[in-house]
């Protein structure tokens, strides 16, 4: 599997750490389609499976770059994915970890 660390980025927010996906990211999977995402209170481990996607180009497991709970899934991916192959990267994000 490509080293997947560079497509994705973090950063501090009130309740954690959110995970997002880099322009990067987009370019290397393509439009992505489905993404399978942990639930809110769900307990996530650095290095260990986080979320899947599946995109035009792969279908890519994303390891979690931090250990804590889940505290937010981001609500624009309820009902589709456009939110992730924009170009606006603040709106790419996943979920928030808040670090245990």
């Amino acid at each position: 599997m490509a080293e997947m660390v560079k497509y994705f980025w973090t950063k501090s927010v009130a309740d954690g750490t959110r995970i997002g996906l880099t322009t990067e990211g987009q370019d290397e999977l393509g439009t992505i389609k489905f993404a399978k995402l942990p639930a809110v209170g769900d307990t996530v481990k650095k290095g260990e499976n986080l979320l899947s996607v599946e995109a035009d180009k792969a279908v890519s497991d994303i390891q979690s770059p931090v250990s804590g709970k889940v505290a937010a899934v981001n609500p624009a991916l309820a009902n589709d994915f456009d939110a992730l192959n924009g170009s606006d990267t603040d709106a790419a994000w996943f979920v928030d970890v808040q670090e245990a």
